[in-house]
């Protein structure tokens, strides 16, 4: 059995949901998409359907390249992303307090 996110959980394991939640688990570091898709486990050319519209959108920046690879991150400057952070870390939070809770109750 795979082991989900308190946000995938909740919120459900599309291939977007997927990839932000990689992106802002590991916001500190760049990606290529490659690593991006394999790392968030969704099937590269199903990234590449959507990646260019997170891309328009600026959720995601290129920050720099590597060789041939592009490297992107989280635009942590947009608006979006910063609400969406928000809700991803909000999520995780309660969720180990219903769990805290479980253990107390146990």
């Amino acid at each position: 059995m795979e082991n989900k996110t308190a946000f995938l959980d909740i919120f459900g394991d599309s291939p977007v949901l997927k990839v932000f939640d990689f992106l802002v688990v590991n916001e500190d570091f760049d990606y290529s998409m490659t690593d991006i898709a394999s790392l968030s486990g969704v099937g590269y050319s199903t990234l590449k359907l959507f990646f260019g519209k997170l891309e328009k959108q600026e959720i995601v920046v290129k920050v720099r390249e590597v060789g041939k690879a592009k490297m992107y991150r989280l635009n942590m400057t947009n608006p979006v992303v910063k609400k969406f952070r928000d809700l991803y870390w909000e999520t995780a939070k309660q969720r180990v307090h219903e769990k805290a809770k479980e253990l107390i109750v146990a």
